[in-house]
């Protein structure tokens, strides 16, 4: 994975699908528009961030707020943070939370 850092971060469409789009000045936007990109939302950062950490920052944004960005921001996180979600046999099954370790009793026997 690249350490690499963004001070802007968004949303666009093309080809009806969303994807999290990530910069470091707002003249992405042309180039997206150029490329064919639609509903092309993106915000300054309050620092530069890598993937990872600009990917939670988006889920608590407006940008969150939206169905359709909602979903290819949380696509972003999984593909960024990873997931509690393995898939197996093309099946998704969650993995079962850790329960908490239960201390051992020992009793002795005296007579």
């Amino acid at each position: 994975m690249s350490d690499k850092l963004f001070k802007i971060a968004g949303v666009s469409k093309l080809a009806g699908s969303y994807k999290v789009r990530f910069a470091n000045d707002m003249t992405r936007v042309k180039v997206l528009a150029k490329t064919g990109h639609t509903e092309i939302e993106l915000i300054d950062l309050p620092k530069a961030m890598s993937k990872p950490e600009l990917v939670t920052f988006l889920k608590t944004s407006e940008l969150y707020n939206r169905a359709e960005f909602k979903q290819a921001i949380d696509a972003a996180d999984e593909k960024y943070n990873g997931s509690a979600t393995v898939k197996v046999a093309g099946v998704k099954v969650k993995a079962p939370a850790k329960a908490p370790a239960k201390a051992s009793t020992k009793a002795t026997a005296t007579a």
